[in-house]
Protein backbone atom coordinates (compact mmCIF):
# COMPACT_ATOMS: atom_id res chain seq x y z
CA UNK A 1 0.00 0.00 0.00
CA UNK A 2 1.23 3.78 -0.73
CA UNK A 3 0.10 6.97 -0.01
CA UNK A 4 0.73 10.45 -1.61
CA UNK A 5 2.58 13.10 -1.15
CA UNK A 6 0.51 16.03 -1.16
CA UNK A 7 0.83 19.12 -3.24
CA UNK A 8 4.34 17.79 -4.77
CA UNK A 9 5.71 17.02 -8.14
CA UNK A 10 8.82 16.06 -9.42
CA UNK A 11 10.79 18.58 -11.32
CA UNK A 12 9.65 19.44 -14.71
CA UNK A 13 13.47 20.08 -15.89
CA UNK A 14 15.78 18.73 -17.82
CA UNK A 15 18.56 18.17 -15.20
CA UNK A 16 18.34 16.32 -11.63
CA UNK A 17 17.03 18.94 -8.80
CA UNK A 18 17.96 19.05 -5.33
CA UNK A 19 14.77 18.99 -3.51
CA UNK A 20 15.28 19.47 0.47
CA UNK A 21 13.45 16.59 2.25
CA UNK A 22 11.35 16.69 5.23
CA UNK A 23 9.16 19.23 3.21
CA UNK A 24 7.35 17.29 1.54
CA UNK A 25 8.28 13.60 2.51
CA UNK A 26 11.45 11.81 3.55
CA UNK A 27 14.00 9.58 2.05
CA UNK A 28 15.22 5.93 2.97
CA UNK A 29 18.48 5.53 1.25
CA UNK A 30 20.04 1.78 0.49
CA UNK A 31 23.41 0.52 -0.68
CA UNK A 32 22.93 -1.59 -4.10
CA UNK A 33 22.63 -5.36 -3.05
CA UNK A 34 20.26 -4.73 0.07
CA UNK A 35 17.95 -2.44 -2.17
CA UNK A 36 17.93 -4.39 -4.91
CA UNK A 37 17.01 -7.52 -2.56
CA UNK A 38 14.20 -4.84 -0.64
CA UNK A 39 12.71 -4.04 -3.98
CA UNK A 40 12.25 -7.62 -4.54
CA UNK A 41 10.91 -8.59 -1.26
CA UNK A 42 7.99 -5.36 -1.48
CA UNK A 43 6.97 -6.23 -5.29
CA UNK A 44 3.84 -4.18 -6.06
CA UNK A 45 3.86 -2.56 -2.40
CA UNK A 46 7.09 -0.27 -3.17
CA UNK A 47 6.18 3.25 -3.59
CA UNK A 48 8.21 5.01 -5.98
CA UNK A 49 11.80 4.47 -5.97
CA UNK A 50 14.74 7.03 -7.12
CA UNK A 51 18.13 5.05 -8.59
CA UNK A 52 21.30 7.21 -8.81
CA UNK A 53 24.45 6.11 -11.11
CA UNK A 54 26.03 4.71 -8.39
CA UNK A 55 23.22 1.63 -7.83
CA UNK A 56 21.73 3.03 -4.73
CA UNK A 57 17.89 2.94 -4.24
CA UNK A 58 15.91 5.91 -2.67
CA UNK A 59 12.39 5.63 -1.31
CA UNK A 60 10.00 8.24 -0.27
CA UNK A 61 8.39 8.18 2.80
CA UNK A 62 6.22 9.93 5.52
CA UNK A 63 7.84 12.87 7.24
CA UNK A 64 9.36 11.68 10.14
CA UNK A 65 8.24 7.77 10.07
CA UNK A 66 11.81 6.94 9.86
CA UNK A 67 14.04 8.63 11.99
CA UNK A 68 14.85 5.57 14.67
CA UNK A 69 15.77 3.25 12.34
CA UNK A 70 18.91 1.36 12.31
CA UNK A 71 20.21 -1.09 9.27
CA UNK A 72 23.81 -1.48 7.64
CA UNK A 73 24.07 0.35 4.40
CA UNK A 74 20.80 2.08 5.05
CA UNK A 75 20.57 5.45 5.38
CA UNK A 76 17.30 7.92 6.25
CA UNK A 77 17.38 11.52 5.09
CA UNK A 78 15.93 13.41 7.15
CA UNK A 79 15.88 17.41 8.35
CA UNK A 80 18.46 17.77 10.75
CA UNK A 81 18.16 20.35 13.81
CA UNK A 82 20.91 22.82 12.53
CA UNK A 83 21.48 22.16 8.50
CA UNK A 84 19.38 21.14 5.39
CA UNK A 85 19.69 17.63 3.74
CA UNK A 86 18.35 17.69 -0.10
CA UNK A 87 18.17 14.87 -2.19
CA UNK A 88 18.75 14.58 -6.34
CA UNK A 89 15.33 14.04 -7.78
CA UNK A 90 15.39 13.11 -11.45
CA UNK A 91 12.26 14.65 -13.55
CA UNK A 92 9.08 11.92 -13.92
CA UNK A 93 10.10 11.12 -17.17
CA UNK A 94 13.29 10.07 -16.42
CA UNK A 95 12.65 6.06 -15.53
CA UNK A 96 15.98 4.25 -17.49
CA UNK A 97 19.11 4.73 -16.58
CA UNK A 98 22.80 4.41 -16.25
CA UNK A 99 22.02 8.29 -14.94
CA UNK A 100 19.70 8.76 -11.56
CA UNK A 101 16.14 8.18 -12.51
CA UNK A 102 12.97 6.49 -11.42
CA UNK A 103 13.48 2.96 -10.73
CA UNK A 104 9.61 2.42 -10.05
CA UNK A 105 8.39 5.49 -12.02
CA UNK A 106 6.34 8.22 -9.69
CA UNK A 107 2.38 8.33 -10.87
CA UNK A 108 -0.66 9.88 -8.97
CA UNK A 109 -1.30 6.72 -6.50
CA UNK A 110 2.22 5.73 -6.79
CA UNK A 111 4.64 7.93 -4.34
CA UNK A 112 5.67 7.33 -0.93
CA UNK A 113 6.27 3.45 0.27
CA UNK A 114 4.59 2.48 3.75
CA UNK A 115 7.55 3.01 6.34
CA UNK A 116 6.68 -0.07 8.23
CA UNK A 117 6.71 -2.55 5.53
CA UNK A 118 10.03 -1.06 3.97
CA UNK A 119 11.16 -1.66 7.03
CA UNK A 120 10.45 -4.94 7.56
CA UNK A 121 12.08 -5.59 3.56
CA UNK A 122 15.11 -3.70 4.55
CA UNK A 123 15.65 -5.72 7.51
CA UNK A 124 15.00 -9.04 5.82
CA UNK A 125 17.64 -7.58 3.18
CA UNK A 126 20.41 -6.29 5.30
CA UNK A 127 19.96 -10.37 7.16
CA UNK A 128 20.18 -12.12 3.64
CA UNK A 129 22.65 -9.85 2.36
CA UNK A 130 24.93 -9.51 5.14
CA UNK A 131 24.26 -12.42 7.22
CA UNK A 132 23.09 -12.38 11.12
CA UNK A 133 23.49 -8.97 13.17
CA UNK A 134 26.58 -8.65 15.73
CA UNK A 135 25.77 -7.35 18.80
CA UNK A 136 27.66 -4.01 20.08
CA UNK A 137 30.17 -2.13 18.32
CA UNK A 138 33.15 -4.43 16.61
CA UNK A 139 36.57 -3.76 15.05
CA UNK A 140 36.77 -3.80 10.93
CA UNK A 141 39.71 -6.12 10.46
CA UNK A 142 40.99 -4.42 7.60
CA UNK A 143 40.70 -0.59 8.73
CA UNK A 144 41.15 -1.37 12.61
CA UNK A 145 38.55 0.67 13.18
CA UNK A 146 35.04 0.33 15.55
CA UNK A 147 31.78 0.08 13.70
CA UNK A 148 28.73 0.42 14.47
CA UNK A 149 27.84 -1.49 11.32
CA UNK A 150 29.87 -4.89 11.96
CA UNK A 151 29.29 -7.13 9.25
CA UNK A 152 30.82 -11.07 9.76
CA UNK A 153 33.18 -12.21 7.32
CA UNK A 154 34.49 -15.20 8.44
CA UNK A 155 34.64 -17.65 11.54
CA UNK A 156 38.03 -18.51 11.87
CA UNK A 157 38.41 -22.08 13.18
CA UNK A 158 40.80 -23.04 15.81
CA UNK A 159 42.49 -26.61 15.18
CA UNK A 160 43.15 -27.27 19.11
CA UNK A 161 40.39 -24.75 20.63
CA UNK A 162 38.07 -21.88 20.08
CA UNK A 163 38.00 -20.03 17.11
CA UNK A 164 37.28 -15.98 16.53
CA UNK A 165 34.66 -14.38 14.18
CA UNK A 166 36.13 -11.32 11.78
CA UNK A 167 34.23 -8.69 11.56
CA UNK A 168 34.39 -6.10 9.40
CA UNK A 169 32.81 -2.19 8.35
CA UNK A 170 30.58 -2.68 5.18
CA UNK A 171 32.81 -0.93 2.35
CA UNK A 172 35.31 -3.48 3.77
CA UNK A 173 33.06 -6.65 4.30
CA UNK A 174 32.92 -6.48 0.47
CA UNK A 175 36.68 -6.95 -0.06
CA UNK A 176 37.39 -9.57 2.16
CA UNK A 177 38.93 -12.68 1.48
CA UNK A 178 38.96 -16.15 3.24
CA UNK A 179 42.27 -18.54 2.86
CA UNK A 180 40.19 -21.66 1.72
CA UNK A 181 43.47 -23.24 2.85
CA UNK A 182 43.80 -22.65 6.05
CA UNK A 183 40.06 -23.41 6.84
CA UNK A 184 40.44 -27.15 5.23
CA UNK A 185 42.94 -27.56 7.47
CA UNK A 186 41.51 -26.59 10.69
CA UNK A 187 38.37 -28.35 9.75
CA UNK A 188 40.76 -31.55 8.96
CA UNK A 189 42.26 -31.17 12.39
CA UNK A 190 39.07 -30.42 14.31
CA UNK A 191 37.73 -33.91 12.29
CA UNK A 192 40.35 -35.87 12.89
CA UNK A 193 40.33 -34.53 17.14
CA UNK A 194 36.51 -35.74 16.90
CA UNK A 195 35.23 -32.45 16.89
CA UNK A 196 33.01 -31.06 14.37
Amino acid sequence: MTTNATLWTPPNTRSVEALPVSEWWDAVRAAPAIGEHALGLLGDESGAVIQDEHGSLYWLVEVGSATSWHLREVRVLAELTDESTYLGVPPASWTTGPKTHWRVPLSADRCLTDAWRLWGALAEADRAVLGPVPQGRQTCYRCELPTDEPVIVDLEHGGSGAGRTVYACPPHARIYQRDPVAEAAAMRRARDQGRS
